[in-house]
């Protein structure tokens, strides 16, 4: 099988790049690398969750794949009296993670390797953001869906964004067994922001 960035030890040679990306009315600057999800620029889903996504000011909230930390850092700055905790299988993704949190100065983050949510059980939080790892199959997208909801407080939200064309339909199917109340917040470029409650 071909190695994709839900590996834990990704063996592609190292490519290093450094990008600029402007979100939430901020610059932020990221190192990326080869076996990291969207290494060349933060994909639009991304994007387009980090615009539409509303925290509250003291909100704990985690970020499922973090990858390279977009997602998490911009909601850490969003938060910015909460804290934000971000996981992801990829070890190369958790070390650039961590730099690029100490290159833009932000410190109310903790980063985890952790498969899923293994190392997060037993905690709550209230909100999960995901850009969730499509090609990792619909089996391992709805296990992130079920641990998502066992993590939240009664009337924390799951942000979710996903293509129509990647199972966006079907993911819909799977909150709406989970969850209470399911909405479609955003929909643009084919890309849907969903937002399921507990």
């Amino acid at each position: 099988m071909s190695e994709h960035y839900y590996s834990q030890k990704p063996s592609t040679a190292h490519d290093q790049h450094t990008i600029e990306e402007t979100m939430i009315g901020r610059t932020f600057t990221f190192t990326t690398d080869a076996g990291v999800f969207s290494k060349r620029g933060i994909d639009y889903g991304s994007k387009l969750l980090i615009e539409t996504v509303s925290l509250p000011d003291q909100a704990r909230v985690l970020d499922v794949g973090c990858g390279y930390g977009p997602i998490g850092l911009a909601a850490a700055v969003l938060a910015g009296k909460g804290m934000v905790t971000m996981v992801d299988i990829n070890e190369r993704a958790i070390e650039l993670a961590k730099h690029n949190a100490k290159r833009n100065q932000i410190t109310n983050v903790e980063i985890l390797q952790s498969d899923l949510l293994e190392q997060v059980t037993g905690r709550t939080f209230d909100a999960v953001l995901t850009n969730p790892p499509i090609r990792a199959g619909k089996e391992t997208v709805h296990r992130i869906f079920e641990q998502a909801h066992e993590v939240l407080v009664p009337g924390g939200a799951l942000w979710i964004v996903i293509q129509k064309k990647q199972g966006a339909p079907s993911a819909v199917k799977k909150l709406e067994s989970l969850f209470s109340e399911v909405v479609e917040v955003e929909r643009d470029k084919g890309y849907w922001i969903l937002k399921a409650t507990k």
